[in-house]
Order: C-alpha cells, then structure tokens, then sequence
C-alpha cells in the first residue's frame, strides 16, 4: 500500500496506521460530492446509505461473517460499551478479565459494578506468554455467577494470540458469554468470527486496516440479539412508522447505530479493505506479518541490551521488547527523531514496535542500525 508515513520506518500500527494516498483522496472527494449536490438532499443521502451498506459488507466479510452481525461504531470502547451496557446485570453477577486489557474496558466493569452491584475479577494471563495454557487459566477463574469474560484476541502489549475458538467453547459449556477486545487482530489475523462462536468482538478500522480514525464495528453473534438491549438510540436504529414515530428496533446490527455519522470516513475504511484485498488474501497478508516481525524479533533478539518479552518468535505483526539499564520513553523520543516511530507501554514497562505485511526489509535493518548506534 502507498501509506502517507514519507519517514524511515513506521512501527505504529498497534496505535493507529497511516491512511494510503488513495484513502484519503476517496475520503476528500466523498466530501466534495456531497457538498457539491447539498448535504441531507435526496440524492446525496441516497448515496449515504449505498456507501454504508457497502462498508458493512467490506468489514462482514474481512472478518468472516455476514453484514446483519455488524453493528458501526466509532472505534472498539464503543463497540465494547454497546454488550457491556446491553445486557441485562443482576446484582452479584460476576464478569472475569484478563490481567492484560485496556484501561477503558477496566473502568467500564468497575462502573457496572457501582451502579448494578456487578462483581469482577481479572485472571493472569500475562504469564503464559511463554508457558502455560490460557484457556485453562480461564476457566480456574470461572466462577458460579460469571456470566461474561472479557479479553484480548490478541494482545495489545505482549503480542500474544489467544486461541479464541477454544476459550470461547470452554466459556458456553459453563453458560458464559464472551466479549472480545479485537483492537489488534482485525487487519492483522485471518478471521472466521462465525466459527469461533464468539458472542461479542469489537474492533477499529484506524489500526491494522489503516482506515481513518472514527470508523470501527462490534461483531453480536445472531443468538445475541434478543438479550442485547440498545443503551445509546437514535433514529439510525429505529423503525419509524408514517408519523416519523417510533414502532421497533431495526434487525442485525443496524439497531445500536445512533445517529449521524462522519460517513466520509466510512468511504475511506472500505477503500482501505480494498486495498488490502488486492495486495493477498487474509492469511498471506498474515503470513508475511508473521515472516517480518520474526524478522525483527531475531534482530533485536541479537543485541546486546535487548530482551525481548516472547522467547519465541511473535504469532503476529506486535514486537514488545525492554532495555538493560535505559530508560524506554526517552528512548523512543530519540527514535522518533530519527524517523521511527515505536511507542512505549507501562504494563509491562516495555517498547511496542508494529511490523505490517509492508513494512519492508530497508526499514527493519534501519530500525536495528539506529538502535545500534545508540546502544553502545
């Protein structure tokens, strides 16, 4: 893909990926054509609703699913907000986590907890990066009253892949549901979400799929719908008789999407997906991120100073590695200075570099010479 990053190597795409060229023409031309025709006429909102069909079944597809199962958010807290507040908390319920999510997910529990008594509890995960079966963690840490786990396909600081499918069955043979933060693996796995059995996956389009910020889905398996009740609602969700009053909620996903929306960008996701799709299927794109982050990993493995988290090569694109006796944050400023760009993460303290199924070689090896310059 022709990214906008112009600089000696982009290692971000875990934060957000740069939008390509092409992207952001579709995205300033769909502005143009409906200023141009006039915003809310006829036609213009015609095309609106083609142009977010079309995105709902560019992403349905990119994660193995049909277009009723996806619900359009602005990014995965949304997505993870929309199940978290949809169904229906008795006081005692008990929701189980990981020791590895993000802090949004985190103080979201601990609110459902204040306002219905919920209980909660995280599992530690973190410690099988290397050894040990999380999937069987999980399921120690079930209790009598868990209703919902909540975790990370893949996480978002170590770089680990969880075997979803097996985590998810384990969970439904005690009657648990389970909600996925899919920040990191939409753009970056090959997905079947309709035969993982997964209940709730929310994920973005500003990541690994290089879309713009703001457009992003929630995955709601069909036997779902009925327990999930809308918490946020608005005209986009309704059906709405010959008054304009309304008579039901719409079917699928469509029925927790709200109102107006930056619909411009959604143009923009689906231009990127395209774009992905011309480059290889899912698991070639996948394959070569697996192929260049074992490049990077050996690399790094390799200098002195270095260690980094996995002891084995990464099941995807995250590299997370920590420093002997040097401060990270300072560190990763003085790259950015050099043109590349890393980020730094507190749990584990640890650098995060992100290698794409495009991130070529030159940036690798000139990522590993910088670094070597300013080691020793």
């Amino acid at each position: 893909m022709n990214m906008g990053w112009t600089k000696n190597g982009y290692f971000n795409f875990g934060g957000q990926g740069p939008l390509s060229q092409e992207s952001l023409q579709v995205i300033v031309q769909a502005y143009e054509k409906i200023q141009a025709q006039g915003p809310y006429s006829q036609s213009v909102n015609q095309w609106i609703e083609e142009q977010i069909a079309q995105t709902r079944h560019a992403i349905a597809q990119e994660v193995g699913t049909t277009s009723d199962t996806i619900t359009l958010t602005e990014n995965v807290t949304v997505g993870c907000n929309i199940a978290l507040w949809g169904l229906n908390w008795q006081n005692q319920d008990h929701i189980l986590l990981t020791d590895c999510e993000h802090p949004g997910i985190i103080a979201t529990v601990q609110e459902l907890g204040y306002r219905f008594g919920v209980q909660y509890s995280t599992c530690p995960i973190m410690d099988t990066l290397n050894e040990g079966n999380p999937t069987a963690v999980i399921q120690q840490h079930l209790q009598p009253h868990t209703r919902l786990v909540i975790l990370s396909h893949l996480l978002w600081n170590t770089g680990q892949v969880f075997p979803l499918t097996e985590i998810t069955r384990v969970c439904h043979e005690q009657g648990v549901k389970v909600l996925v933060d899919a920040a990191q693996s939409v753009g970056s796995l090959p997905l079947d979400l309709a035969a993982t059995g997964v209940d709730f996956y929310a994920f973005t389009g500003h990541k690994w799929l290089c879309g713009p910020a703001g457009v992003g889905g929630l995955y709601i398996s069909p036997n779902n719908f009925e327990q999930l009740r809308p918490t946020f609602i608005g005209w986009r969700g309704l059906n709405l008789n010959s008054q304009g009053k309304p008579v039901s909620y719409k079917q699928g996903g469509q029925r927790f999407e709200v109102a107006t929306s930056p619909y411009p960008e959604y143009m923009g996701l689906s231009s990127a997906i395209a774009q992905h799709h011309r480059w290889g299927t899912a698991t070639q794109r996948y394959q070569t991120i697996c192929e260049r982050s074992a490049m990077l990993w050996e690399r790094l493995s390799s200098l002195p100073k270095v260690h980094c988290l996995r002891s084995c090569p990464p099941e995807a694109g995250l590299v997370s590695f920590q420093l002997e006796g040097i401060a990270h944050k300072p560190f990763v400023k003085e790259l950015e200075q050099e043109g590349f760009l890393l980020r730094t993460l507190a749990d584990p303290d640890c650098i995060r570099a992100c290698v794409h199924y495009f991130t070529t070689l030159e940036e690798i090896e000139g990522l590993i010479a910088v670094m070597k310059q300013k080691l020793f």
